[in-house]
């Protein structure tokens, strides 16, 4: 798996926001998708009462984490008042920068913590960008 990164974040939805941000978060998965080409996946996902929302993405490395943050980072603004970010969870290793810059994000959307979880074994199954 070497540098693979998975990225996952949870937020609570503020009340009466869930049919705007819906539409935010199409507008940025369809922004990513059109500037960020490394990146594996970018999935967004709302709990069945529409409470929660996660985002998940997975990186073939730390380096297209990186990217994304700088080419997306100036969207995220938008949406901090329609969530209240409880954790970005990161799976893998990424750089002492990017937890940093992972942090300042978990503040700006919320007061949530970010969590890093190192690879002790397994494997992924996917074609490298």
């Amino acid at each position: 798996m070497g540098d693979f990164i998975a990225y996952l974040d949870t937020s609570e939805v503020r009340a009466g926001k869930l049919g705007e941000l819906k539409a935010a978060m199409a507008e940025l998965a369809a922004f990513v998708a059109q500037n960020e080409p490394r990146i594996i996946s970018y999935c967004v996902y709302f709990s069945e009462d529409g409470s929660l929302m996660s985002v998940l993405h997975l990186h073939p490395d730390a380096a297209s984490l990186e990217f994304h943050m700088k080419v997306a980072g100036p969207k995220f603004p938008p949406v901090a008042p329609l969530i209240k970010l409880r954790t970005i969870e990161i799976f893998g290793r990424p750089t002492e920068d990017l937890v940093a810059q992972l942090r300042a994000k978990a503040q700006l959307l919320g007061t949530g913590s970010v969590i890093v979880r190192d690879l002790h074994a397994g494997f992924a199954r996917f074609a490298r960008g």
